[in-house]
């Protein structure tokens, strides 16, 4: 996690409704969902020091 690089990617149909789910699950997400290309991530934090992303190919 000192890096920034996440341990592991999880595919979602949709990562800004994933990301809203879980924000009102009270997960804590250290980046907010953002586009980069044809790819769209976030990244949150599981609480036990690792990074996880989700993410959706265009």
């Amino acid at each position: 996690m000192r890096d920034g690089i996440p341990v592991t990617s999880f595919a979602v149909d949709d990562v800004h409704a994933e990301y809203e789910r879980l924000r009102a699950l009270g997960v804590r997400f250290v980046r907010e969902p953002v586009t980069m290309g044809n790819v769209t991530v976030a990244v949150l934090d599981d609480t036990c020091g690792n990074l996880l992303r989700i993410a959706r190919a265009t």
